[in-house]
Order: C-alpha cells, then sequence, then structure tokens
C-alpha cells in the first residue's frame, strides 16, 4: 500500500513545529507519493507570497526544490486515465476540481489520499486517510 499526499499534508511536515500526529503517522508510512498538481499549487503558494516576502518566498521556492527532487519519481502526472476517473467521481456530486483530480490519482494508482480534507472527497469511496487525527491508523 502507498499513500498519496495533499498540500496540506506535505505542507505540514515542512513547518517548524508540525503536528505531533502527522510527524508520528508520517514517520511509518510508506511509500509516499504526491502529484503534479500538489507541486502546483505550492507554486501557487510561492508565487502569491513573493507580492508580500520576497525572502520568505525564496525560502519556500528552496523547499519545493527539495521537494520536487527527493520525491522525484513518486510525482505523478495527471493523465487521462486520472482524468476520466475523475470525471465518473464528480457525478452526481461535484467535487472540489484539484481535490477531485488527487482522489482520481489515488484510485487509479491503488493508493490511499492523505489529506486533511477528507470531507470533501468522502464520498467518492477513495480511500482517504486524516494524519491530523491521532486514531487513524498507518494502514
Amino acid at each position: 500500500m502507498g499513500y498519496l499526499l495533499d498540500t496540506n499534508v506535505l505542507s505540514e511536515l515542512r513547518r517548524r513545529n508540525p503536528d505531533p500526529a502527522v510527524l508520528s503517522w508520517a514517520a511509518k508510512a510508506a511509500p509516499l507519493f504526491t502529484s503534479a498538481l500538489v507541486i502546483g499549487e505550492i507554486r501557487q503558494g510561492v508565487e502569491s507570497l513573493r507580492r508580500r516576502d520576497a525572502a520568505q518566498a525564496d525560502r519556500l521556492a528552496e523547499w519545493l526544490s527539495t521537494v520536487r527532487h527527493s520525491y522525484a519519481d513518486r510525482i505523478l502526472p495527471v493523465t487521462a486515465e486520472i482524468a476520466e476517473t475523475w470525471g465518473r467521481l464528480t457525478v452526481p456530486d461535484p467535487l472540489p476540481v484539484i481535490d477531485g483530480l488527487l482522489a482520481a490519482t489515488a484510485q487509479v494508482h491503488g493508493l490511499t489520499f492523505v489529506t486533511r480534507n477528507v470531507k470533501d472527497v468522502a464520498r467518492t469511496g477513495v480511500s482517504v486517510l486524516n494524519p491530523f487525527e491521532p486514531a487513524d491508523p498507518v494502514g
């Protein structure tokens, strides 16, 4: 079994004082994957921050570079199969686009989607885990 990390989980691991439940979960969970969409969301955050605090944006961009290097072949693209799966998951109940595409990515690759936003994708039937809840098991 593997895990697909949402932006909120990957970002939590970067914090100076990350949530202890998330740290504990991440120390035991493997393999960890993320999506090109998460990379895009983080880049969007870098560029938005750059307007207010260039130095902090540069630090975040360095971290993003480290993430891209360390995850390398574990950054999953959005493929035609994922897009079609997303289309199926959104009917009859629409989903936020990125969360829906991430859930579809997890389903196509047989991964558990790891996010704080469980409510957004719970009705899809995709395996979801919230590591911010200490009671959630690794697998």
